[in-house]
């Protein structure tokens, strides 16, 4: 056991001098401020400095662990990271540890003032210290409060678009696929324009990725597809030779489906507002491809745009000029700044193009979007662009899904092949489909992913042991093995054209 002068034991948390020793060799007031912000910045140096051993010593190791898990958590257990950011517990945990760790460090910084101030000093000059650490405190507490209110914001978007269908079934989170090879999303655009009523959906994709290697295929199908069978029940009954829209503004055009379950909720019974859209959708392009589908989701093009206001704009390059709207607006050649409504008429107009050509401006610009939209520029419209995030988008895959989805995605991201398939002319007539034809196509395109994945590991030259990661399938009508060259050129061509360099 240590002595000092006075006989008191230094492994205790008592100051080893007497007070007024110890106020003498703190030098004041810029010494006491100088050691609360040390311990601002490392914790338990002023304990350690005015001689409180323990409690100086526990501070520095809680410190330094604290620091360590941040290390792991960052380095280690990153790709797990993304899993749990999509865990709605976790981030209230997160919400409610932001708010006590700033609250922890604020009352230590309080604390070291305390045992480092003098006694007996002016007025004023206690004041102005006391002034100096309410400053300091509060620039502490400020970046937790911060991380506190977007977490809280961030699970609130999480759950309000993620909560599973009109007829959501619990997810088996240890086993999510439950042994399934294969899992499809379809992917929908949605066209809600001012000038009608109601969301038409232009764009449909549907997804399928194989669960255990993420390889994907793309099976793309046109918004002017005619003549489409209807689902069994009360749409089939309907319409028994196919679908003919509803009056003569709708011929009866894919993109119309969704709209026409909304205002006819006969032809899908039971399903609430809002859910019959997707139902008659995702039903009807299922049977078109004769492909089951587990999940949708839609993106609508007016809620897009106020993303992009949200983002505060985007910068693009436009090589020709797009009319559009009513009032005879251009957007002009050049490098413009498009915001919320150019950005969906950049994305949306077909005057003087075609859908091919409009497609291509659709890649375009959400590769701008996702260009553009860097951490810094997030993070300070943050709020903005939660709430429009909101309004964009609508799924039913439920929250319990999305850490195993996420975890997909990285193999889908890191080496998987993706193929795609896209029922255009002239691999198909839209006005007269050969639906038997795209049937036997898309499963052509499935096991063909499936075969290529299987044989990956084969020698070099073995079938699919060389598979592209992206490539778009050109395959002929009539199915042969060797396509017709006129019909592949052709679909070479619209590839192209979808796939096209955004100008620079």
């Amino acid at each position: 056991m240590g002595l000092t002068r006075g006989g008191r034991d230094t492994h205790d948390d008592a100051p080893p001098y007497p007070r007024q020793e110890v106020l003498g060799r703190a030098g004041g007031f810029g010494r006491a401020l100088a050691l609360t912000f040390a311990s601002a910045l490392l914790w338990g140096f002023a304990h350690l400095w005015m001689g409180r051993r323990r409690t100086g010593l526990l501070l520095l190791a809680l410190y330094w662990l604290l620091v360590a898990a941040v290390v792991v958590l960052t380095t280690t257990f990153r790709q797990d990271l993304l899993e749990w950011a999509v865990r709605p517990r976790l981030l209230t945990a997160v919400t409610i540890g932001s708010l006590v760790l700033g609250l922890v460090w604020v009352s230590i910084v309080i604390r070291s003032y305390q045992i480092a101030r003098p006694a007996g000093a002016p007025t004023i000059r206690r004041a102005a210290a006391h002034t100096t650490v309410g400053v300091l405190c509060l620039a502490l507490i400020v970046p937790f409060a911060w991380a506190a209110r977007y977490t809280n914001v961030y699970r609130d978007t999480l759950t309000s678009i993620f909560q599973g269908g009109a007829d959501a079934k619990p997810v088996n989170t240890d086993n999510p696929w439950a042994g399934r090879r294969r899992v499809n999303v379809l992917l929908l655009g949605g066209d809600a324009a001012g000038d009608r009523v109601g969301v038409r959906t232009d764009s449909m994709t549907l997804a399928s990725v194989d669960t255990t290697t993420g390889d994907t295929v793309l099976l793309s199908l046109p918004r002017n597809l005619e003549h489409f069978p209807m689902p069994a029940g009360p749409a089939h009954e309907r319409f028994p030779n196919g679908f003919t829209g509803d009056g003569p503004e709708n011929p009866g055009l894919l993109n119309e489906v969704f709209e026409y379950a909304e205002n006819h909720p006969d032809v899908v019974p039971g399903v609430p507002k809002k859910w019959r859209g997707p139902t008659l959708i995702t039903q009807t392009i299922s049977g078109i491809l004769d492909q089951p589908i587990d999940y949708y989701i839609l993106v609508d093009m007016f809620g897009f745009a106020d993303i992009v206001d949200a983002m505060g704009g985007v910068k693009i390059k436009i090589d020709k000029p797009i009319p559009y709207g009513q009032e005879g607006g251009v957007l002009q050649p050049g490098y413009r700044t498009l915001h919320g409504k150019e950005a969906l008429w950049y994305g949306r107009s077909r005057n003087d193009s075609d859908d091919y050509v409009r497609m291509g401006r659709q890649k375009c610009l959400l590769r701008a979007i996702a260009q553009q939209a860097n951490p810094q520029r997030v993070l300070t419209r943050f709020e903005q662009l939660a709430s429009a995030t909101k309004r964009a988008i609508s799924t039913d895959i439920p929250q319990g899904l999305l850490p195993a989805l996420i975890q997909l995605s990285g193999k889908v991201k890191n080496g998987a092949d993706i193929t795609s398939l896209q029922f255009v002319p002239p691999l198909i007539s839209t006005g007269s489909p050969d639906f038997p034809e795209i049937r036997r196509l898309a499963a052509k395109a499935i096991a063909d992913s499936e075969a290529g994945a299987t044989s990956a590991t084969g020698p070099p030259g073995a079938p699919g042991a060389n598979a592209s990661s992206s490539a778009t399938s050109s395959a002929s009508p009539a199915g042969d093995a060797s396509p017709n060259p006129e019909s592949s050129k052709a679909q070479s061509s619209k590839a192209q054209s979808l796939a096209a360099t955004c100008p620079s």
